[in-house]
């Protein structure tokens, strides 16, 4: 199973040229992925640098047949004023995926209040997918940037939730008869978490991920698993030099549960692409 995780801020390159379809060549290019997770996906933003299409969810399943395409919004706002005929704003993330797709989940982090700091809502997309091996969790998310106490609020809530997938998993609730709503609440314990953190490696909000976990297996950094010893290389501001003037960071992650961690095959960054500000992460399970 091959997974592609990018922030790809709706498509702009280093150089601040916003094409989305070239950021999907760049992927397919990078691996013959089974799942893109992708961060910074909008709709109805074509007010941002670059001037993103109108839907970019929508153009993400025509460019990839053969995948299901599942979106989770953060930031859901009005239309920007004046614009005439204009939708809602959408910003978040999704997964583009062509294996079996079970539950969906859209948790909302948390957003404390922080006044000295600009913020938005963030998301965090889970699916539960019919991966080779056996079924897992994908979860995609994207912390905030600015308020070190909104991203250490939303870790917290991302290790919650690992705790909540595990007590299902260990005494999972019958689905009520019938078609309805009400489906069996078995969620596999295995897990993939990826995305744009936010934080830096090493950081106070990375050591926390990686901290036990009540009940589940703990997180592991599947970059460093691979790669002991390392220092992982910068996966932002490594081209784009004028949105991060303090330098580059690595700060993109994908964290996978401890029962993974023996069916890690490969887990790499690409430095050389520029079609984002970010870097990809290409992670292999066998």
């Amino acid at each position: 199973m091959k997974l592609l995780s990018w922030n790809v801020q709706w498509g702009r390159s280093a150089a601040g040229v916003a094409d989305l379809a070239h950021t999907v060549h760049e992927a397919r290019r990078l691996a013959d992925f089974d799942v893109l997770c992708l961060q910074e996906v909008t709709r109805g933003f074509a007010g941002l640098p670059g001037s993103p299409g109108g839907d970019q969810f929508a153009e993400l399943a025509a460019r990839l047949p053969g995948y299901t395409v599942i979106e989770a919004i953060g930031a859901d706002l009005p239309a920007a004023p004046g614009a005439a005929n204009a939708g809602r704003r959408q910003f978040g993330n999704a997964i583009a995926t062509r294996l079996p797709v079970a539950q969906v989940f859209r948790h909302a982090l948390p957003w404390p209040a922080d006044p000295a700091a600009p913020s938005m809502q963030r998301v965090a997309l889970e699916a539960v997918l019919g991966a080779p091996g056996g079924a897992l969790r994908v979860l995609v998310t994207h912390l905030e940037f600015y308020s070190a106490r909104q991203r250490l609020a939303q870790v917290d809530e991302l290790r919650r939730l690992q705790h909540e997938a595990a007590g299902h998993a260990a005494a999972p609730a019958p689905g009520e008869k019938g078609n309805g709503p009400f489906a069996p609440t078995g969620r596999p314990v295995s897990a993939i978490l990826c995305g744009d953190f936010n934080s830096a490696w090493g950081s106070e909000a990375y050591a926390r991920m990686l901290e036990p976990i009540a009940d589940s297996p703990a997180f592991v950094d599947a970059w460093m698993a691979l790669h002991p010893g390392a220092t992982p290389p910068p996966t932002a501001g490594v081209y784009d030099t004028e949105q991060w003037s303090s330098g580059p960071m690595a700060c993109d992650f994908v964290f996978v549960t401890e029962d993974l961690r023996e069916r890690l095959r490969r887990c790499e960054i690409d430095g050389a692409t520029r079609a984002s500000d970010h870097q990809p992460i290409v992670l292999e399970l066998d």
